[in-house]
């Protein structure tokens, strides 16, 4: 029988080192996370906005709204991520909130803003915006970013043992 080998000892700075890269990979991950949660949520406002101007159901919204619901899901589970998507998001709302015009001012500058809206077309063939709307207006004025946001950062802020069920 083979001696047994006495076990690794795990230094504590070795963990912190662990720590900090996982936190730094979460922090991209959510500023990564940024830019489809907001032309995903400003899609499913227009599409609920088209849907209740045509007096019709609007599935497509709905979709929408469960993938931003999703990917908000999967970053309130790590702290460093929630705040990297969620403080600029609630930034965004509280811009919209308070100057109408600079936020859409800003707005008009994003990528696909030229183009209106997402970066894939609508399935009826539509532009995402009318050209007067970039991208966001809707969901920016309707207080959706800053509602996303402020989830994500008090997500952030609960205690480990109450954040998430996806957390490792």
């Amino acid at each position: 029988m083979a001696p047994r080998r006495p076990a690794a000892r795990v230094r504590c700075a070795d963990v912190k080192r662990d720590r900090r890269r996982r936190d730094l990979a979460a922090a991209v991950a959510g500023v990564a996370a940024l830019a489809p949660v907001y032309y995903l949520a400003d899609a499913a406002a227009r599409s609920l906005r088209a849907g209740l101007a045509a007096f019709s159901p609007a599935p497509l919204g709905l979709a929408y709204l469960a993938a931003v619901a999703v990917v908000v899901a999967l970053l309130a589970s790590w702290p460093a991520a929630a705040l990297a998507c969620g403080v600029p998001l609630a930034a965004a709302g509280v811009l919209f909130a308070l100057d109408l015009d600079a936020a859409i001012g800003l707005a008009g500058t994003l990528p696909w803003a030229r183009a209106g809206g997402l970066p894939w077309p609508q399935p009826d063939g539509a532009p995402w915006a009318e050209a007067a709307e970039p991208p966001g207006t809707l969901a920016g004025m309707s207080g959706l970013y800053a509602l996303i946001g402020v989830v994500l950062v008090l997500s952030a802020l609960l205690p480990a043992r109450r954040r998430s069920i996806l957390d490792p």
